[in-house]
């Protein structure tokens, strides 16, 4: 009986969790402390809202493999049903300003609940192209009845109109810095919701719903259904996140139905990684760096935002979170020293060719897009001429060089990355022999 195998209690690490949690809520309380311009301070607004649309639409496609065209639709229709519900404040409805989003997560629910009817009853590219016309649809729609979506002016609103109601606890969500901790409060609450809808059973059936249907239908699920709810629970959250659209900006236009927009969400999504939890958060950030950011500083930030796409399918298509989650692994095993000559090498000719393929976009768009502006431009604080030979010629030669550095080095943060992953799996065999 001494030697008999003890069997094994796995137990959950709540301290951890704990601590991630409590980190997170820390972040979102102090990012205004260390952003204090107004322009910062709406950044994080916009980011916000992305987060919890991503993560919704990350439901679809990460956890039930639902590649989905047209989730801007219940994004949309809840920013369009909460600025309704917040003119009912200003008309005297007695409805607390911080309740919109949920106002939008509502309605969000409701219709994900009528037009999933239609769009699960299929999966795979016929559910893709049914969320496409569906998409569609509803975007014409929104300029032949103007009475609901306002035609294309759109409609308009106050945030501050409950400002009087004791209901709002002396709130008037005017200065931009309540409406970002009502976005951050609503965040971290949906983040958390979200996590746990992961571990619940339908959460877990619907991964297996993702990765094998056939499978799942053989031992008594309605794969259907299970697409079916969770496209509702999905619409919720997306309605919040519409909510929140609305007590941000206080309007809603049509261009928020927009194909346009569910494809941001999809390309965001995957570039953050859908893969890993956090993952549509860190596609958050980088959609609203391109579509506010990137795109002051160039008319060319949607060919900029296509290569980086093309690049992560290629070669990273886990997105940064699996980027991240693999540096940490090597980490753990004592690998990423390693990598620090091949990192350094690759980001060092790596800028080089950046630099290089940024002038000649920019000098093409001077010469194609903009033009009658001039011939001078200036890329990353160096001054060029469109027309100049010389211009061109340095920013070729500087794109070579980079990219034939750049390669030198990718080739040996492979050689050295595929025999560092052949040590961890050693590690991981020689540990799991110890525990038998």
């Amino acid at each position: 009986m001494t030697n008999a195998l003890k069997p094994i209690h796995f137990k959950p690490k709540n301290g951890v969790r704990i601590v991630v949690w409590s980190a997170f809520a820390f972040i979102l309380f102090a990012l205004p402390a260390l952003f204090t311009s107004s322009f910062a301070l709406t950044l994080l607004c916009l980011t916000g809202i992305a987060a919890v649309a991503c993560m919704s639409y990350n439901m679809l496609l990460g956890q039930t493999g639902m590649l989905s065209f047209g989730h801007a639709v219940y994004t949309g229709l809840g920013t369009f049903v909460a600025i309704h519900a917040m003119n009912k404040i200003v008309g005297g409805w007695a409805i607390p300003m911080w309740m919109i989003p949920l106002v939008g997560g509502v309605a969000g629910l409701a219709f994900g609940a009528v037009l999933g009817y239609v769009t699960t009853r299929k999966a795979g590219t016929p559910f893709s192209m049914i969320t496409l016309g569906v998409g569609e649809l509803v975007f014409a729609s929104a300029l032949m009845f103007p009475e609901f979506f306002g035609g294309e002016a759109g409609i308009n609103s106050n945030r501050t109109a409950g400002k009087d109601m004791w209901v709002n606890f002396g709130l008037s969500f005017g200065p931009q810095l309540q409406v970002y901790y009502l976005i951050a409060l609503y965040l971290f609450a949906c983040t958390i919701a979200m996590y746990a809808f992961t571990q619940t059973p339908l959460g877990r059936i619907a991964n297996a719903v993702r990765d094998n249907p056939e499978r799942a239908e053989f031992v008594g699920y309605d794969t259907r259904w299970v697409r079916y709810l969770v496209l509702m629970v999905s619409s919720f959250f997306a309605g919040v996140a519409g909510g929140l659209t609305a007590v941000n900006v206080e309007a809603a236009t049509a261009d928020l139905l927009h194909g346009v927009r569910s494809g941001s969400y999809l390309l965001f999504t995957f570039l953050g990684g859908v893969g890993f939890f956090f993952g549509p958060i860190i596609g958050s950030v980088l959609l609203v760096f391109s579509l506010v950011v990137l795109s002051e500083y160039t008319k060319a930030w949607q060919l900029y935002v296509g290569i980086v796409f093309l690049i992560m399918v290629v070669y990273a298509p886990g997105g940064f979170s699996a980027l991240i989650m693999l540096n940490l692994r090597r980490v753990k095993y004592g690998e990423w020293r390693k990598m620090r000559w091949p990192y350094a090498g690759m980001f060092f000719f790596g800028v080089f060719a950046l630099w290089g393929m940024a002038a000649i976009v920019e000098m093409a768009y001077q010469l194609k897009v903009v033009e009658g502006s001039g011939a001078a431009l200036t890329v990353m604080k160096v001054p060029l001429n469109c027309q100049s030979t010389a211009s061109w010629l340095i920013a070729l030669a500087v794109l070579a060089l980079g990219s034939v550095g750049f390669e030198y080095w990718r080739r040996k943060f492979v050689a050295v990355w595929d025999s560092g992953e052949e040590r961890i799996a050693e590690a991981i065999k020689k540990a799991e022999a110890a525990i038998v």
